[in-house]
């Protein structure tokens, strides 16, 4: 996260308040005023891919978000506990029409919000729902420990077992980091187009990476307590936020209240990462193609909806079929995260490290002083 995702995301950032373009055009512009090659957009386009086929797949997860929430606030959630929790995911995730229902509804809030434009309701109301969503994390750590079991999740968590580190471990670190931090799939460089020129971009980009790593240590300690207290899967991956949570909802007292409360947040943290997938290549559309921002919404959500009822049906119809890494869903999930976007990761470290001229470079990271320049350009390289 801090070693190679931080340095990675600063020279994302560069790129895309330089280029101050489409993820694409924003590294050919750059490219072009540092003398190199155009071809050099190809860093920008690897993003763009990698964020459709990330969407794809991530509407239909954020899909079944949106049915919890709404499975919870009716109470359909109360009657859960540990042996019936997994039956009711099963269900839920084995009904072919209803998950390709929610992920159709999620794809149309997430094209409705990219066509008007990502300023206004949305932005203000995410900055007062995103602290909720922390805090309403921050009160089910506190019951998970007090209520789980803390010895076993804290040991599960954070006692190294060096055994388990290999290639392949690091590989899916590295994916990891750059998936949680969206980098290489061009959201990161859009952004950076709409960074003013008197905000530090280490500074962001630091307090990204540590808001991100927090967050995801506490979503580690509000689970694992409940999954040891209950001898539930630890392995389970994305399962466990829809088989243990509501499991400790239910048992809580107002857990209809806190449950809803919290698949709406998650519903919302959702597609604030959705908007900033489509967002780029929507963007392209409109300032390379002349295409109307909301024709280019519409037709790239259309294409991005179809292209994930593959990912629906590896959940339910075709569960068995398999090939490669697992499922249309695995495979999807892998080629993104260990492929396109450490690929991505690495174009860009590439081009700014070593082809971007380091008085361009420090005219966009004046705020850092000589030394940390120095360190940053020498990880980055």
């Amino acid at each position: 996260m801090f070693g190679i995702g931080v340095p990675v995301m600063i020279a994302e950032l560069t790129l895309g308040r330089r280029g101050h373009l489409s993820p694409p055009n924003a590294v050919k512009k750059v490219a072009r005023d540092e003398g190199r090659s155009p071809l050099w957009a190809v860093a920008g386009w690897s993003g763009v891919v990698g964020a459709l086929l990330v969407l794809s797949f991530y509407s239909v997860i954020a899909g079944l978000t949106l049915s919890y929430m709404v499975a919870s606030f009716t109470g359909s959630l109360t009657i859960l506990n540990q042996y019936t929790s997994g039956d009711y995911f099963g269900a839920v995730t084995g009904n072919f029409w209803l998950v390709l229902l929610w992920h159709a509804l999620f794809m149309a809030i997430t094209i409705t919000v990219v066509a008007r434009g990502i300023h206004g309701g949305l932005e203000k109301a995410v900055t007062w729902l995103m602290p909720a969503l922390f805090g309403l994390l921050l009160l089910l750590v506190i019951y998970a420990l007090s209520v789980g079991d803390a010895a076993s999740a804290i040991r599960f968590l954070f006692q190294p077992d060096f055994s388990k580190v290999t290639f392949e471990t690091v590989i899916q670190a590295l994916g990891q980091a750059f998936f949680s931090l969206s980098l290489a799939l061009g959201a990161i460089m859009a952004y950076g187009a709409y960074v003013p020129k008197d905000v530090s971009l280490p500074k962001s980009a630091f307090i990204i990476a540590g808001a991100d790593t927090a967050v995801a240590l506490l979503a580690g300690l509000a689970i694992f307590p409940i999954v040891f207290q209950y001898g539930l899967e630890p392995g389970a991956g994305a399962g466990l936020v829809f088989i243990t949570l509501p499991v400790a909802f239910a048992q809580m007292p107002g857990g209809i209240f806190v449950g809803g409360a919290f698949f709406l947040l998650l519903g919302i943290a959702a597609l604030t990462s959705a908007i900033s997938l489509l967002e780029p290549f929507v963007a392209w559309l409109e300032e390379h193609r002349g295409i109307h921002r909301k024709i280019s919404a519409v037709g790239t959500g259309i294409a991005i909806f179809i292209l994930g009822i593959g990912s629906v049906l590896s959940l339910n119809l075709w569960s068995d079929l398999t090939f490669w890494r697992g499922t249309i869903l695995d495979n999807l999930d892998f080629l993104t995260n260990n492929i396109i976007m450490p690929m991505g990761g690495l174009l860009i470290a590439l081009f700014v490290g070593w082809r971007m001229r380091k008085i361009s470079i420090r005219d966009e990271l004046d705020s850092m002083s000589d030394g940390g320049f120095k360190i940053w350009l020498f990880m980055l390289r």
